[in-house]
């Protein structure tokens, strides 16, 4: 079963980020999520959601994991993150690294990460709590971020060795950094713990652009398994075309 779930960051933004929880409601998604809690209200946006009957499925923890000497404040904003996530039944942390270092090489910075993953790990899996972390682009919006490519994604993960650490596969972010998407989806369905969409170019709704969306759900419902799929999208037509842009997203996304 795939989870639709609306980013409420992203969509809806002419109004405040809580009353965006019923804006999505009624659009056809089951689920909502949103980035990071700093300055949020957690509690009401959860609250809403129950009260719309939508999950709130993830929410974002952004972690230097790519500093082996910030290893404590990995350890701590992880551990907060999973607490919270756990008192408030979310079942998923968007796990971003942070850029690169530039004085340090790829190996240990990727051991730097698998590090603070594996601290986190069996906590996550105590509290049913997945952590994706995501891969972006670094040609168009994420310049100097470390993850954006797939192989170290699946080497950190398969090294972390853990259920609960999975990749976030952003579709938008992969096909301006790599494309292949139906057939990375297909070799690497299980480390992919979510995904997110948006088109290429302008990373509007999928239908705007180049990506073949009806393929690649057809390649991710192949697996068999309830997944998440987040629309990370600015709609084409402004906040005020949210509705419409998740509607016909769906219609798409649902084949």
């Amino acid at each position: 079963m795939v989870v639709f779930s609306a980013c409420i960051e992203m969509l809806f933004t002419d109004v405040p980020l809580v009353e965006r929880v019923a804006r999505a409601a009624g659009t056809g998604v089951q689920g909502v999520e949103f980035w990071g809690v700093q300055g949020k209200d957690v509690s009401g946006l959860c609250q809403a959601a129950q009260k719309y009957h939508l999950r709130v499925t993830a929410f974002a923890c952004g972690v230097p994991l790519t500093d082996p000497s910030k290893a404590d404040r990995v350890d701590e904003d992880l551990a907060q993150a999973i607490a919270l996530a756990k008192r408030y039944g979310i079942g998923a942390i968007t796990v971003t690294t942070g850029n690169r270092m530039p004085h340090l090489d790829q190996e240990t910075q990727e051991a730097s990460v698998i590090r603070g993953l594996r601290a986190a790990r069996e906590e996550a899996e105590r509290a049913m709590v997945s952590l994706n972390v995501e891969l972006l682009n670094t040609k168009v919006d994420h310049a100097g971020y470390f993850l954006d490519h797939m192989a170290p994604a699946v080497r950190i993960v398969t090294a972390v060795g853990s259920p609960a650490v999975r990749i976030l596969y952003d579709i938008y972010h992969a096909q301006i950094m790599e494309g292949n998407l139906i057939d990375t989806i297909r070799q690497h369905r299980d480390q992919i713990g979510y995904y997110h969409v948006a088109d290429v170019p302008g990373r509007h709704e999928p239908g705007t652009g180049e990506i073949h969306y009806a393929r690649v759900m057809q390649a991710i419902a192949e697996g068999g398994r309830d997944t998440v799929v987040g629309l990370e999208f600015r709609p084409q037509g402004g906040a005020e075309a949210s509705g419409d842009a998740v509607r016909k997203a769906l219609a798409i996304l649902r084949g």
